[in-house]
């Protein structure tokens, strides 16, 4: 396990695998969530977070993950771009990368007064905006549509995992 600064663990992250997860954060909805991501992404995914308040596991999964994709997203020849439009039920999330080294998150969602799996606050901004910091990503989500929260945030992190298949995947050359 490495030190992130805010709590210990280790992350491993493989583009271009079969979606298979081992995650263990402690918080049994993001574990889903970051699972869901691994296979909408086509990652194999293996990320564990030592105990801690729900706060520091969602900020050290996140800065984790980041820390785990900054290769693949800088690789030689890799997009380093993507956009996906992916609904879960009623709800449809979009969401646009780059891998811009300049940090930013952009969103229209605001899930503040939502209670998820008994945690209060944010969820989803916490985990994105330590995401964006930690992997330099410029990352916009849009709810276009949606009111159930599992939704919301299922349709969220499907979005996020199909961008960032799409960022780490190869540019085509102009003579393919």
């Amino acid at each position: 396990m490495a030190a992130t600064g805010q709590g210990r663990a280790s992350a491993r992250v493989k583009v271009g695998g079969r979606g298979e997860t081992n995650v263990a954060t402690g918080l049994p909805v993001l574990d889903h969530l970051l699972t869901t991501l691994a296979f909408y992404a086509s990652f194999d995914l293996a990320l564990e977070v030592e105990p801690g308040s729900a706060e520091m596991e969602i900020t050290t999964a996140a800065r984790s993950l980041g820390e785990a994709l900054n290769d693949p997203l800088r690789a030689d020849g890799a997009r380093g771009h993507g956009s996906a439009v992916v609904p879960a039920d009623e709800a449809l999330a979009h969401v646009a990368l780059e891998a811009s080294g300049r940090p930013l998150l952009v969103s229209n969602v605001d899930l503040s007064q939502a209670r998820i799996a008994g945690l209060a606050g944010d969820l989803a901004a916490r985990f994105l905006e330590e995401l964006a910091q930690t992997s330099g990503l410029t990352l916009h989500v849009r709810l276009v549509e949606g009111k159930d929260t599992q939704h919301v945030l299922e349709a969220i992190f499907k979005a996020l995992g199909v961008a960032l298949a799409q960022a780490c995947r190869p540019r085509r050359r102009r003579d393919e």
